[in-house]
């Protein structure tokens, strides 16, 4: 293990904080936090002498970890104050996990620059989509027919398992792009969260296992100990969050939304090229 006792305390710290604002940010947004999470335990596994091969993919797995506990804790938040479409949650059940599942298996074989890159080039979608079309846009007033729907629903879950996030920035995208009300669409990004988080945890504990030169702890491709420091801080925070998220305006909601999905590509970006 590489990194001196001043370092190993500053990064827990910086760790504790990446908690708090993730959680934060999923109870504002319905995302799970990955966008803060993943550049940051990168950052982390990197001090603990984490072979470079294997960085990006624990910082994704981990933060997987994480988002299940925070997204709950999210989504009780939202529906106390009754938002949130169960339905369309109840639908993508099965949808959601298999696009996981199927990712899964392929995410192994991705190099860390890949997976960055799938990050940017989605980031930067849906916050060209919040900021410049006009207000009010919209492709049609209510979700489409089940066909699409599910097929909408795998594709998140596929997407979402390559980018280290719970999902709700895609659903944000889906649920706004028809019609539906931004304040419904985080609330329900919320609860999508453990649909992705899940199958998605498992699926980077087998792709890592018995790898060599991660840090101690480690699942595959999951770390506990990363896991357990963060994941409280960021449930302690998410109520917080869904609060902040009800006293802004759907328009002050989207613009904020994509502003902050704007600096994570740029952080990105600046990795891929580093």
């Amino acid at each position: 293990m590489q990194g001196s006792t001043l370092e190993l305390v500053m990064m827990a710290a910086t760790l504790a904080g990446a908690g708090l604002a993730s959680g934060v940010l999923s109870g504002l947004f319905g995302v799970g936090g990955g966008a803060i999470l993943v550049p940051i335990l990168s950052a982390a596994f990197a001090v603990l002498g984490t072979d470079p091969a294997h960085v990006a993919h624990l910082a994704v797995g981990t933060s997987l970890g994480i988002i299940v506990p925070t997204t709950i804790q999210s989504y009780k938040a939202h529906r106390s104050r009754g938002m949130g479409n169960a339905a369309l949650l109840k639908r993508w059940r099965l949808f959601v996990p298999a696009g996981v599942i199927v990712a899964s298996f392929i995410v192994g074989f991705v190099s860390g620059d890949v997976l960055r890159s799938v990050f940017v080039v989605v980031a930067v979608v849906i916050a060209a989509k919040m900021l410049f079309l006009p207000k009010g846009w919209y492709l049609a007033k209510d979700l489409p027919s089940k066909p699409v729907t599910d097929g909408v629903g795998f594709g998140i879950g596929f997407i979402s398992t390559f980018m280290g996030i719970g999902g709700g920035n895609l659903n944000n995208l889906f649920m706004t792009l028809f019609g539906q009300p931004m304040h419904q669409a985080v609330a329900t990004s919320a609860g999508l969260g453990p649909l992705v988080a899940i199958p998605g945890v498992i699926g980077y504990m087998i792709s890592g296992w018995g790898a060599d030169g991660v840090p101690p702890l480690s699942i595959g491709h999951v770390n506990l100990a990363a896991l357990a420091l963060v994941a409280p801080f960021a449930m302690l925070a998410a109520p917080i969050g869904a609060t902040l998220a009800h006293k802004l305006s759907a328009r002050k909601l989207e613009i904020a939304f994509a502003l902050f999905l704007v600096s994570v590509a740029v952080r990105m970006s600046m990795d891929i090229f580093a």
